[in-house]
């Protein structure tokens, strides 16, 4: 199964995701709370895939997925957010990231955009 990031400043996220991530059979190598930090993390654990909030403090999921498809053009980003906004998921999109979910996190729709993004 995958390697997994999961950059999210809500701790109840994060957890939830972390919980459905390992009993699905995924490897949760890190955490980050901050865009920044996410960034770091990617560049220290190399993770097969990251779920990326777009709302977080220093810098957003936006730029943060800038960034590391600028210096990792294969990463596999999930974006996941409350914000469903068409802008947004474009924005999101054409910065590199490989699908988007909208919270409330429904786990099956999870776990099979996990699925097709690490094809």
């Amino acid at each position: 199964m995958a390697r997994i990031l999961i950059a999210d400043d809500s701790i109840i996220v994060r957890e939830y995701l972390k919980v459905t991530l390992e009993r699905a059979g995924h490897q949760i190598v890190a955490e980050a709370t901050r865009g920044t930090e996410a960034f770091q993390k990617y560049i220290a654990y190399k993770p097969d895939l990251v779920t990326m909030d777009i709302n977080m403090p220093e810098m957003n999921g936006i730029e943060t997925v800038k960034m590391i498809i600028n210096r990792f053009p294969d990463a596999k980003i999930i974006m996941v957010s409350s914000h469903g906004l068409k802008p947004l998921v474009f924005e999101a999109v054409s910065a590199g990231a490989t699908h988007y979910i909208i919270k409330p996190i429904n786990e099956e729709k999870l776990l099979v955009t996990i699925e097709n993004a690490l094809i």
